[in-house]
């Protein structure tokens, strides 16, 4: 077992909390995945995610915190965003708004832009956590940069163990989807990265929602290749090829894959997202030639599972 892994108990979180306030980095579960976190204040500890991850300085990070009132201290909310807000947090939906210059967060959090992507997670850790440092955390998925994100601790432990000192195990993540991502800083809300807040259900709120219109990336999730495995990866998948794995959807499944996991096997678009990365890591093997994936309906959070598919 991973020394820095520790079961979420609140003697646990208090010690988390203490490390994050120190600089220290802490993995901890939210309801979409599990987040490497730090001080979003602190230049240090965010430049350490930076590494840890090994991720490109331009790619902003999320910043979270416990609830609505903290996070307008941080961003500017317009009237949109306090809508979307009312309805879906706590939970997986993060808003890129203006930041407030006298916010204090490091710029390297917000890849030096003037808009920062903030989010209210629902999990129960995540919020003791946030409420027990006292300070906004930056935290993007806890995996190396461009990997399958990490959904349980042991996916944290395999991909960043020695660079975090705390890694708040409690258990696999329900979502198992990053959040998705709103763009409300400029004049018509944009989708920079769907999840389990659907594009239909922000439509019905907001009324019709846009695409980025600037290949900058204002939120994590926008590089082409962002949530890939060491194999290739085939979609719509109807037959096999030799020694490919499958991710099965459905309830029935060609045959002559060397090994099939189903993602659903009752076609449930929620257990599919639930199982993705972690069944993706498992078929992620040197034995396997590559990983087949069958049909998921572009609808819904169909929407979000293909779009990680097909990075």
């Amino acid at each position: 077992m991973n020394s820095a892994l520790s079961p979420a108990t609140p003697q646990a979180i208090t010690r988390g909390a203490a490390l994050l306030r120190a600089g220290r980095l802490v993995a901890f579960p939210t309801e979409t995945v599990y987040g490497l976190g730090g001080d979003a204040a602190n230049d240090r500890a965010v430049a350490a995610i930076f590494a840890a991850k090994a991720r490109p300085r331009f790619n902003p990070l999320i910043v979270h915190v416990p609830d609505l009132a903290e996070a307008e201290t941080l961003a500017v909310f317009n009237e949109p965003a306090r809508r979307a807000a009312a309805r879906f947090w706590p939970g997986p939906l993060s808003l890129v708004l203006p930041r407030r210059p006298a916010a204090g967060l490091s710029l390297l959090a917000s890849a030096g832009l003037d808009t920062v992507a903030v989010r209210v997670p629902a999990h129960p850790v995540a919020q003791a956590l946030l409420r027990a440092t006292g300070r906004p955390i930056a935290a993007p998925s806890a995996n190396r940069s461009g990997r399958v994100s990490a959904t349980e601790s042991a996916h944290v432990a395999e991909d960043l163990g020695e660079h975090v000192a705390l890694i708040l195990d409690d258990g696999p993540t329900p979502v198992g989807l990053e959040s998705t991502v709103l763009d409300l800083s400029g004049g018509s809300p944009a989708l920079l990265r769907p999840g389990s807040i659907t594009l239909d259900a922000l439509t019905e709120l907001l009324g019709p929602i846009g695409l980025p219109g600037s290949p900058q990336p204002k939120s994590p999730g926008m590089l082409a290749s962002h949530y890939a495995p060491h194999l290739p990866v085939r979609l719509a998948a109807t037959e096999a090829r030799p020694g490919e794995a499958l991710l099965a959807f459905g309830p029935a499944a060609p045959s002559g894959f060397a090994e099939v996991l189903w993602l659903s096997p009752s076609a449930d678009l929620a257990e599919a997202a639930t199982n993705l990365f972690t069944m993706l890591r498992r078929l992620d093997r040197p034995r396997f030639t590559g990983i087949a994936v069958m049909p998921i309906p572009e609808q819904g959070l169909g929407q979000a599972i293909n779009d990680r598919l097909r990075r």
